[in-house]
């Protein structure tokens, strides 16, 4: 080879080096970039659980990571113990409900069924009250003048006798 063309050569790796240089240059400062990018958004998330965590709010110093993943860790655990009594809570008065609806729904038909007797026993000796006030006897015609009959007694029915046989 003469010396022109292993000058070009040298020329040639030169230039290719120097683009290979500037290439690796570039894809450097794209990956520092990420990089930078990267550590401030845990950085960020760390100032943003601190911030989140009551035990760190309104510190003078500056807590460390590790104090802030500890401090975190903790309130954690708290709020689960909270959120767990809370949920029994909530189970046990809705227990409580639903015993209260039950005892309710009792009464009521307790109350419904006296209502029941105590009409049943007023149509077994057959007395109703009219819209003036006075007991007629459900045998009655109902109407609303006064006669004698309604100062009488009522007369009591007979029962049915029965024989055995």
């Amino acid at each position: 080879m003469s010396e022109a063309g292993a000058q070009g050569l040298r020329m040639e790796n030169r230039l290719c080096f120097d683009g290979n240089f500037a290439e690796q240059a570039d894809k450097r400062a794209h990956h520092n970039a990420l990089e930078r990018k990267r550590r401030d958004h845990i950085k960020d998330s760390f100032h943003s659980l601190r911030d989140s965590v009551p035990s760190l709010q309104g510190e003078k110093q500056q807590a460390s990571r590790a104090q802030i993943l500890d401090k975190a860790t903790e309130y954690i655990q708290y709020m689960r113990r909270k959120n767990h009594t809370h949920q029994q809570d909530i189970d046990d008065l809705r227990r409580q409900n639903a015993l209260l609806e039950q005892q309710v729904r009792a009464l009521e038909k307790a109350r419904s069924s006296a209502q029941l007797q105590a009409n049943y026993s007023s149509s077994d000796n057959s007395l109703y009250t009219n819209p003036k006030g006075s007991t007629i006897s459900a045998f009655d015609g109902g109407s609303d003048s006064s006669s004698e009959s309604e100062l009488e007694e009522p007369q009591s029915r007979k029962k049915l006798r029965m024989e055995a046989s």
